[in-house]
């Protein structure tokens, strides 16, 4: 039996992040997704902001752990982890 898929947000302190070429920021996202392959469907990257000293990741995993390993073995700094627990927007005002 499968685990239940949580929805995390992840802050990657890198400093100057911002400065970063177009090219840098592919070859991330290639070591990232190469790593999120060998670890199986479980865990998905689904986008990330980038800021000036700061990464801001969405993540789809089962659990924490897993959102740590794909951090440990990518050699990315995985800060601060939080669970989504719900999502709202402009229409939840209605």
């Amino acid at each position: 039996m499968s685990e239940k898929v949580s929805k995390y947000v992840i802050e990657r302190e890198i400093p100057n992040l911002g400065n970063l070429s177009p090219s840098e920021l592919q070859a991330i996202s290639k070591k990232s997704c190469d790593i999120l392959k060998n670890m199986g469907p479980e865990i998905q990257w689904v986008h990330s902001y980038v800021t000036q000293n700061k990464m801001y990741c969405v993540y789809l995993a089962p659990n924490e752990d897993m959102i740590r390993q794909h951090a440990q073995a990518g050699g990315f700094p995985a800060n601060k982890i939080s669970e989504v627990k719900t999502i709202i927007d402009p229409t939840t005002a209605a």
